[in-house]
Formats: structure tokens, sequence, C-alpha cells
């Protein structure tokens, strides 16, 4: 059975992925539950899990 890794995304990748700026990221980690994973002093995140957190609902701010 072969294993299928996804990469870790940075910032960057995100912010372009989603269509927001890289600030708004930081924001929604600091003020909201986004899946995001801190390496060293980097942020980085999985795509699939993005998708699974906007698809709940979880990412609104109210």
């Amino acid at each position: 059975m072969e294993t299928i890794y996804e990469k870790w995304s940075d910032l960057e990748d995100v912010a372009e992925y989603l269509g927001v700026t890289k600030d708004t990221i930081r924001n929604w980690i600091k003020k909201t539950d986004i899946p995001a994973h801190k390496i060293g002093r980097q942020w980085k995140f999985k795509i699939s899990e993005l998708d699974k957190w906007i698809k709940s609902g979880n990412s609104a701010i109210e």
C-alpha cells in the first residue's frame, strides 16, 4: 500500500490559495481555530486541514 504525503504550505502559499493577505492569515491565527502549526518561527499548514476547517463553518469570525 502506497502512502502519499501532503507537503506543508507556508503562510504565503495559504494566503494565495485562500485569496487573502498574509496579515489576514496572521489575524485568523490569533482570533480563530485555523489549523496552523508553528514549526520553529514559521507557521505551516496542510491544505486538506484548511479545506475541512472552511467546510465546517468554523472559519466565520463573529
